[in-house]
């Protein structure tokens, strides 16, 4: 058969021309935004990597010497190697099996339910890692409660059991998303065509649903894996003697500061080769398998009952509680008597909240200043990458791309040291010490988060919407703010909810880049946990939390704005 090509209509030739005509900013735009990325995400990793190899008079590789020389640096590799592992396995365990919980079954509460796991990434890792010490650590709640009244003691929390514990209830959340997203758009007549076909229920199951999420639950599983091998905070607060990557190359770059920065760039090469080896693998396996479901319905939620009902339940409900009680406990610690380091259980008082808010309230208008900037330049930078990725496609698009997403495949400490070597002492843009560099370093690490929110609202619209204005004689970039970004307008409140919640959270990067005076909320919580003043991080904590579940509130209950989904 023959595939007959409609010739272009009069009103497609028309707009065509007209854009052809008229002056169209997004290549500028293109080129300006690829400048930018070059500048401040490309040059300060390119510098890293070349830093790690230029060594020192007559050693070009003393750094690589040192690496494989000392036993310390080849075992964080392995030992981070193996954390990423069995974080991944685990976090991709919990998601999967609650995904399909909440989406399999209906139960009480089911909406509010299906939500609870997105507080595992509202709340920032240094405050749930501490929320977690103050539970189950050496001196913990519960720790004390089972050693003094039944004699039961914890093993430490210190170590591998901690990191093993915390890091999966920390990043399951990604699986999760990505998994009920996948189930939600699965078309459950697949499955029942196997059974009628003679398949048992589990085995239909397993040949059909499986491979259809299988993508999803892999490209978020990649996510944990880099996450975990960038992660900073927990691994620095309850690693203990474990060596990892993360915590070494930020002892390597305090070490190393003012002097040559030799190990520093050597370390966060590394990382970024392991990093890209597994994204490299993930594109030639999981890249390569693709379902989509163009028709047919979705499950019908079938109520829990009888044993295995409640077996479930019991399940889903210790997770969601380990996931939600590092919140609680924040607010508990943030609101009981302290003398220095020692909390006094029991004894309610708002001192520490009223010491941080009236002697020491610097931290929260940082946060605030430096969050709010980063935060509007953000998405005002996402608006017009996502569009030029989405709508107004040039030559330079692919590279746009992938500059943006490159951040998230770093760690914060890469990217701070990055920025630091780059823009330090001696750079002709200097920015160390200044808080230029605190916003700079926000904006880059958390932009991807506005562009996939607004691309995902750029892909709903169609351009035959654009079309139709300029066909009425409206010029291309007017029809553009006129037609299509109102239409954004969703996207782009969701991108900056999201977009603040993240940034006020970020430590590993801006501990690294900030400055005397210029301290956020999550580097003095930090600081503060290394002194034991628990009961004043906690105020911190609970203030950072306040400021992140506000936002989010907002949007979603007085503006009905759908920010996870």
């Amino acid at each position: 058969m023959t595939a007959v090509v409609e010739p272009p209509t009069q009103a497609y030739r028309i707009v065509q021309d007209r854009r052809r005509r008229q002056f169209s900013p997004w290549l500028a735009l293109s080129i300006g935004a690829v400048l930018l990325a070059l500048l401040f995400v490309a040059w300060p990793i390119l510098n890293l990597l070349i830093r790690s190899f230029s060594g020192t008079a007559g050693e070009p590789f003393a750094g690589w010497a040192e690496f494989f020389g000392d036993p310390t640096y080849p075992k964080a590799v392995i030992n981070t190697l193996i954390l990423a592992t069995i974080v991944t396995i685990f976090a991709m365990v919990i998601g999967v099996f609650l995904a399909y919980f909440t989406s399999r079954f209906s139960f009480w509460a089911k909406a509010a339910i299906a939500v609870l796991p997105v507080t595992a990434i509202l709340v920032p890792e240094v405050i749930v890692t501490q929320a977690w010490l103050m539970l189950l650590g050496n001196n913990g709640f519960v720790t004390r409660l089972l050693r003094d009244s039944f004699g039961i003691e914890l093993p430490s929390l210190y170590g591998w059991n901690g990191l093993i514990l915390i890091l999966p209830l920390l990043y399951y959340t990604y699986v999760y998303l990505g998994t009920l997203a996948a189930l939600k758009s699965f078309d459950s007549q697949l499955e029942e065509a196997a059974m009628s076909l003679g398949s048992p229920p589990l085995i239909a199951r397993l040949r059909v649903m499986v491979p259809a999420i299988l993508p999803a639950v892999a490209s978020t599983s990649i996510v944990v894996f880099t996450l975990t091998i960038g992660n900073f905070a927990t691994s620095t607060i309850v690693g203990g003697k474990v060596e990892l990557l993360a915590p070494l190359t930020y002892k390597a770059f305090l070490a190393e500061t003012g002097g040559d920065p030799l190990m520093q760039s050597t370390l966060a090469t590394v990382a970024i080769a392991i990093v890209a080896l597994v994204l490299f693998i993930q594109r030639l396996t999981v890249g390569k398998r693709r379902y989509e479901m163009v028709q047919g319905r979705s499950w019908v939620p079938i109520p829990l009952r009888g044993v295995s009902g409640i077996v479930l339940a019991f399940i889903a409900a210790v997770i969601l509680i380990a996931s939600t009680l590092p919140v609680a406990m924040v607010a508990v610690m943030a609101f009981t008597k302290s003398a220095g380091p020692v909390l006094r259980w029991g004894e309610f008082s708002f001192d520490n909240v009223v010491k941080v808010l009236s002697r020491e309230p610097q931290p929260i208008l940082n946060t605030i200043g430096f969050g709010a900037t980063a935060c509007v330049i953000g998405v005002f930078v996402s608006v017009i990458v996502s569009v030029v990725i989405v709508k107004k496609r040039t030559v330079l698009t692919p590279y746009l791309d992938y500059l943006v997403m490159l951040p998230m495949a770093l760690s914060g400490t890469v990217l701070g040291i990055g920025m630091m070597t780059t823009f330090g002492a001696g750079s002709i843009l200097r920015l160390t010490g200044t808080s230029s560099i605190i916003v700079l370093v926000f904006v880059i690490r958390r932009l991807v988060h506005g562009v996939r929110n607004a691309s995902a609202t750029l892909h709903a619209i169609p351009d035959s919407l654009e079309d139709a204005s300029i066909s009425l004689g409206v010029p291309p970039f007017r029809s553009f703010l006129n037609v299509v970004l109102p239409l954004m307008i969703p996207g782009i409140a969701a991108a900056t909810v999201l977009t603040w919640v993240t940034i006020i959270g970020e430590l590993s990067a801006s501990l690294v880049v900030y400055s005397a005076g210029k301290e956020t909320i999550t580097i003095k919580v930090f600081q503060l946990m290394n002194t034991g003043l628990n009961a004043q991080a906690a105020a911190y904590g609970l203030i950072l939390i306040v400021l992140a579940v506000v936002p989010i509130a907002i949007a979603t209950k007085v503006f009905k704005i759908r920010l996870f989904t």
